[in-house]
Order: structure tokens, then sequence, then C-alpha cells
């Protein structure tokens, strides 16, 4: 299993940006030859994109969770960017475009770079808080790139934002990073950062959505917006993969789930 640590320029955020990348392309032949053989082997290296939460960074998921070994296990190439704390949105006031950048960018470099696979049924993409509000965003509004995306303790607020006046924001930032974030307040429930729009819009095009899963314990905080965002989908009768489970929000809850998410991204 080779870690890698990338430094390059990104035309999408006008600046150097890093992420990590698992790749278990060195694993030895007795692991992948092993009898019964290891049928993840037998096809070709599926690519997961993980997103980190506010105030995170590339190495969360390396810290945090057993991805090394998922990916070893799964023949899973896994990459995971540095999101900052842009919600995985374009931001206008500064330039930086963090949608383009792990919708597009980011994934076109790391399949140019190690030669991974340009098919979108053979790539995913994987949040948690701030990073499952950017999966599923992602992956509704960059479908074209992403068969399926799962979502953890989402960070769903954009009806909370939409109804901040300045000065107020909340607890986590105040109302000016709010308002660069996800631009004027007053709109975000008219506009495509709020997921319900992009769904909306594939539906009445006839667009087929990716696959959906999400995941919330049911003593996070953020359990409730992760409900409505579930009702949604049921009155607009798409099918989704939904677990609201005992959980708080912490890495015990997200390493259950990270497991079985990717078990149904692959099928198994």
């Amino acid at each position: 299993m080779a870690l890698i640590h990338v430094t390059y320029y990104s035309q999408a955020l006008s600046g150097q940006n890093e992420f990590y990348a698992v790749l278990p392309n060195d694993v030895p032949p007795m692991m992948a030859e092993m009898s019964p053989p290891n049928p993840a082997f037998q096809r070709p290296m599926k690519t997961l994109v993980l997103l980190h939460g506010y105030s995170g960074c590339s190495s969360d998921w390396l810290a945090g969770s057993g991805i090394q070994e998922l990916c070893t296990q799964y023949n899973l190439a896994a990459i995971m960017p540095n999101g900052r704390n842009s919600f995985y949105l374009d931001r206008e006031i500064t330039g930086e475009a963090f949608a383009t950048y792990v919708g597009e960018e980011l994934l076109a470099y790391a399949r140019k770079t190690f030669g991974l696979s340009d098919k979108a049924e053979d790539t995913f993409i994987c949040g948690f808080s701030m990073g499952g509000y950017g999966a599923l965003r992602t992956g509704l509004k960059y479908s074209h790139n992403y068969s399926k995306l799962a979502a953890f303790s989402s960070a769903l607020i954009y009806r909370e934002v939409s109804e901040m006046t300045p000065p107020n924001g909340n607890p986590v930032a105040n109302y000016a990073y709010y308002a660069a974030t996800f631009g004027d307040p007053k709109t975000v429930l008219e506009r495509d950062v709020n997921p319900e729009v992009l769904v909306k819009e594939k539906l009445a095009r006839g667009e087929a959505l990716p696959g959906i899963y999400l995941a919330c314990g049911t003593e996070d905080m953020l359990i409730e917006v992760n409900r409505t965002f579930a009702a949604f989908l049921r009155e607009q009768g798409v099918e989704a993969e939904v677990h609201f489970t005992p959980g708080e929000h912490n890495w015990t809850f997200w390493n259950e789930y990270l497991l079985k998410a990717i078990r149904w991204m692959l099928g198994e």
C-alpha cells in the first residue's frame, strides 16, 4: 500500500494545494492471489475521494479511520484533499473554486497522475460533517464524474444559513464567513448550494442521480437536518440508502459506516 503526499498548483484555487493518496498498487502477489483469490483484485481499481470536516485537513481520514487497510482489502484508491473551511463551494469573493476543484480538477489530476479509471462507474465520493455536505453536493452536481456518494453526519445547514442576518452567524462562525462561503444568505435556498435544488433540476431534466448513501447518529447535533433531507428525497421519489442509528458526531460512528458504505459502493 503506497501513501503519497502531493502538493501541486491548482488552477481552480489559484494557488498551491495538497492532498494525500492511498494506492494499493504495491500489494504483494501472495495477498492478491491468495486462495481463494481476493475478488477485489480480479477487477480494475476503484477510486474514492474522501472529504474532511470543518476545521479539518487532508490527513484527517488517515488519522481517524482505517482507510489504508480498507484500500488494501478492497483494491481502492483513496484521494483525500485539503478543502480548508470551504464547504467545498466555489467562493466568488476569494476566487477559490473548491467545488470545481473537487468536482473536476482534482479528479482529473489524480486520474492522469496515478493512471486511475476515468469512468464515473469506478469513482465515488464520501465525507463527514462539512465533508458530508460536500460529498452530497459534489456528487449531485458532478454526477458525470461520480456514480455514488456517501454522506455521514452531513452539515446540511443551508436553511439555517438562509435565515442569517448581519452580524449574526452561529457558534461555529460569523455571518461574514457564511456569506462569503454560501453567497447571499437570502438566496441560498434558490441556488444549487442547496442540494435540494440540484435534485429537482436533475429530475426535471430526466437525468440519472448518483447512488446516495446517508448515515447520521441519532445523538448527533445534525440528525434533524439529515432527517429532513432524507424525507425530501422520499417525497421526490428518489431511492437512497439511509441509516439513522445510535451514534454521535465522531470517528466511532464514521468508521462503522465507512466500511458499510464502501461495500455498498462496490455492490457487495
